[in-house]
């Protein structure tokens, strides 16, 4: 039953993915609208699969990547509708709702079965909160990634007409990626890194074993560490920390595949 309703919300992202683009392209306030609404049913159809798929295994879904990915997802859909209610930023949106669909293709194409007798190591709630933390920090990255892509383009185009002419000016789009990392930041440092390395003691005995997971976490922090670093002590803006919002959220990107490349203790996921 939860794979029904998960296919359900895939159809509704794809029918909200066209929807954002249509607005990218005719600019229709109309498009827009109706793209946030069908997203939103999308959210829901997702939160019934989730609901569904924890009665059925008696877990939470967090144990594979198909769950971990789903999961992310359905925390990028929770800020896209947040920014959406507060910042009613369209092209925003628009570029951030595809991504959450391209989200849920690669989760479709990952196996679906659930785990209903959980290995010593995933029997743990620091798992939850590990989890959980960690794909909600990684869900406003994604909005701060996007913002920063946008103020690339805005920054480095010419001109006030066409898509260029609809974005706010390129100091409110470094802004916005800014506040987006000060959300994304301490949700990411105390799920990833900090409760990762408290249920990396109680299953394994140690902190830390640069686990190729843990080690592209760990990397992906430093960049985030390293923008908030320059932004705040050394007043860089522009193009120097929209770059580094770039790189932070491809090497959050890696965290998701390195055990599946490259092996290690995470490798259940």
């Amino acid at each position: 039953m939860d794979i029904t309703f998960f296919w359900a919300s895939f159809i509704l992202y794809f029918c909200s993915t066209l929807l954002h683009t249509g607005y990218l392209a005719f600019n229709r306030e109309k498009l827009a609208r109706a793209a946030t609404l069908v997203l939103f049913l999308a959210w829901l159809a997702q939160g019934a699969a989730f609901i569904v798929r924890v009665r059925a295994c008696g877990h939470l879904p967090l144990t594979n990547m198909f769950e971990f990915i789903t999961m992310l997802a359905w925390f990028a859909g929770l800020a896209y509708l947040v920014s959406a209610f507060y910042l009613r930023f369209r092209l925003l949106e628009a570029l951030a709702g595809p991504v959450i669909f391209m989200l849920y293709v690669s989760a479709s194409l990952l196996p679906k079965e659930s785990n209903q007798q959980l290995m010593p190591a995933l029997q743990s709630y620091w798992l939850q909160i590990h989890v959980s933390m960690a794909a909600a920090g990684e869900s406003v990255f994604l909005l701060a990634f996007v913002a920063a892509v946008l103020y690339l383009l805005k920054a480095g185009g010419k001109g006030a007409g066409g898509f260029l002419g609809r974005m706010p000016d390129a100091e409110k789009l470094d802004d916005m990626t800014y506040r987006f990392i000060m959300i994304g930041y301490p949700l990411f440092t105390m799920g990833a890194l900090f409760a990762g390395a408290i249920w990396a003691y109680r299953a394994w005995g140690t902190f830390w074993s640069w686990d190729p997971k843990e080690t592209c976490s760990l990397i992906a922090w430093i960049v985030y560490s390293v923008y908030l670093h320059a932004r705040l002590t050394r007043q860089w803006r522009g193009k120097k920390t929209a770059w580094l919002a770039v790189a932070g959220f491809l090497t959050t990107l890696l965290t998701f595949f390195a055990n599946l490349l490259l092996g290690g203790l995470h490798s259940y996921n």
